[in-house]
């Protein structure tokens, strides 16, 4: 029977935008069943990703085409991870096709900085603690940079994380200056860039977080039902950053520019 006609809507997530992989499977519906994965990812994560997915399905006793649509994170996060992330979900959209779903599934791109907030908004609520009036997601970006994106804390629920401002690439000198005017007040700050020097003075409760593919689950029915969904060939990584990857020769004069400045 198509996923469409399912109430409610199945639906596979899948998360690879930092070095922790993690595969969740379910409705997204508070108290639902849900069956997950996790594991180390970067490099590892092309290798493990596919037997995660047919291993929840089996345990879910769900087929491929009987999902409502097929949920990744986007990013901005590691670059092998998103292309990762990306190229399986459209395999798995398309490869519906082969068992009857005409058309295949519809795919659901997801910041990875929204997933990271959820993440923290869901820690908060499980701990019985208040919801901060923002949740600041952080991610690390590499080369001395982070990925940042505020959210407001709305109404109760998931649906309640409102964007402040997209996803931005940011250095931790700058932190300070942006979120100013964008975070005033009381703030959370999610993420795992807190081993950063420079952002020791940046004021904030923390909290060490990364996004999961159980946070994409829980977002993913208000995003679908908003319209976010798109065809396979449509979906696409957020890098954020315009240049993917830099040569050594690139970053050795950058690092010598910065010495030589005064």
């Amino acid at each position: 029977m198509p996923a469409t006609h399912l109430q409610p809507q199945r639906l596979l997530a899948i998360e690879t935008s930092t070095d922790a992989l993690s595969v969740a499977l379910g409705t997204g519906e508070p108290g639902a069943p849900l069956w997950q994965r996790s594991g180390p990812g970067g490099a590892q994560a092309s290798g493990t990703l596919l037997p995660m997915v047919r291993s929840v399905l089996l345990e879910a006793g769900w087929s491929l085409d009987t999902l409502a649509a097929v949920v990744f994170g986007r990013g901005p996060g590691s670059f092998t991870g998103l292309r990762t992330a990306c190229s399986v979900a459209q395999g798995l959209a398309y490869g519906a096709q082969g068992l009857g779903r005409a058309g295949g599934l519809p795919v659901l791109p997801v910041d990875t900085l929204l997933a990271l907030a959820e993440e923290a908004r869901q820690t908060q609520v499980d701990a019985g603690a208040p919801l901060p009036g923002t949740i600041v997601a952080l991610l690390d970006a590499r080369m001395g940079e982070v990925y940042v994106a505020p959210y407001a804390c709305g109404a109760p629920g998931p649906a309640g994380l409102i964007p402040l401002a997209p996803p931005r690439l940011c250095t931790p000198t700058d932190l300070r200056a942006y979120l100013q005017d964008l975070a005033p007040g009381e703030r959370l700050l999610a993420g795992n860039v807190f081993e950063l020097e420079a952002l020791a003075a940046l004021e904030g409760q923390r909290q060490n977080a990364l996004p999961t593919a159980a946070a994409l689950l829980r977002l993913a029915p208000g995003l679908l039902n908003a319209g976010h969904a798109v065809a396979a060939q449509d979906a696409l990584p957020l890098y954020v950053r315009d240049k993917v990857a830099q040569t050594t020769v690139e970053r050795e004069s950058i690092r010598l520019a910065a010495e030589a400045s005064p």
